[in-house]
């Protein structure tokens, strides 16, 4: 698996993370810093005063993105409203698409589920056409998800005890 070293480090940063946003911000940074052709990697998160809107979490990258996103709009609304990978290979060819910079190509979205509903979208952008297309690339990104997953659902079964 190609970032071995990155999962294995998404993973020991996850018994020490604060937070679930911190364990976000951290792998947006070591992904960006890392694997140059992704250039811009954030989390979207499920606005809880609207649930048809998904709100700019923690994210790096080379251009501001969309503050809040619509579930009936983008990839990121398409992967939380459906619960499944969306991924476009070619931007200009992806009507699903929203086009923020004029430089990116190819796009993917993960949705993260706790308790059976989608809370968070992991968002990876790039530069190059077909960028997600190979398993190997896929398998890291949706595995990184997972690990954020388990640690957002550790978080919340922590507010609930605690509330």
């Amino acid at each position: 698996m190609p970032h071995k070293y990155l999962t294995k480090e998404f993973e020991e940063f996850t018994r020490s993370a604060p937070t679930v946003e911190s364990l976000m911000q951290y792998v947006s940074e070591r992904i960006h810093k890392h694997i140059p052709r992704y250039n811009w990697v954030g989390f979207y998160l499920a606005d809880k005063k609207d649930p048809g809107s998904l709100l700019l979490g923690p994210h790096t990258g080379s251009f501001t993105p969309n503050q809040r996103i619509s579930l009936d709009e983008g990839l990121c609304g398409l992967a939380a409203s459906s619960g499944r990978v969306a991924v476009a290979d070619n931007v200009a060819e992806e009507p699903r698409c929203l086009q923020t910079y004029d430089l990116v190509k190819s796009q993917i979205s993960v949705p993260i589920a706790v308790g059976g509903k989608t809370v968070i979208v992991f968002h990876l952008e790039s530069y190059f056409m077909a960028t997600f297309k190979a398993a190997t690339e896929r398998d890291f990104i949706e595995n990184t998800a997972r690990i954020v997953g388990r640690c957002a659902e550790r978080s919340m079964a922590k507010e609930l005890i605690n509330a």
